[in-house]
């Protein structure tokens, strides 16, 4: 997730949700929520981040905040702590319509990563 040029939709729309598994640590937490908006805003698209909880045997706490964004960045579900099963219909309509309404694609450069 660090990385956006990894995960960055170029001129296209191949997908329309963007999956980040993850065993983010709690103290690092405000960047996990942060970068998984910032994630579905700039490609508009939905987002999933799923994280564990609990302690990880090294001392290291993970906190969950496992979350499901729109691509508008608005926060749907949200998971703290606990373990849980969610659902949820993806609108497919949310998206054409907002990246109909706001073509930011139309501003991405082209590129290959090797």
């Amino acid at each position: 997730m660090r990385f956006p040029a990894w995960i960055r939709r170029t001129a296209n729309f191949e997908y329309d949700l963007l999956l980040f598994v993850a065993n983010w640590p709690q103290r690092r937490t405000e960047h996990w929520k942060a970068l998984l908006l910032a994630r579905a805003i700039e490609n508009q698209a939905y987002v999933l981040g799923v994280n564990r909880t609990g302690n990880d045997g090294n001392g290291i706490y993970h906190s969950g905040d496992t979350s499901f964004i729109n691509p508008l960045g608005e926060i749907l579900y949200r998971k703290t702590e606990d373990e849980d099963i969610y659902t949820h219909i993806i609108e497919k309509s949310i998206i054409t319509d907002y990246r109909k309404s706001f073509p930011v694609e139309k501003d991405a450069d082209e590129f290959e990563l090797k």
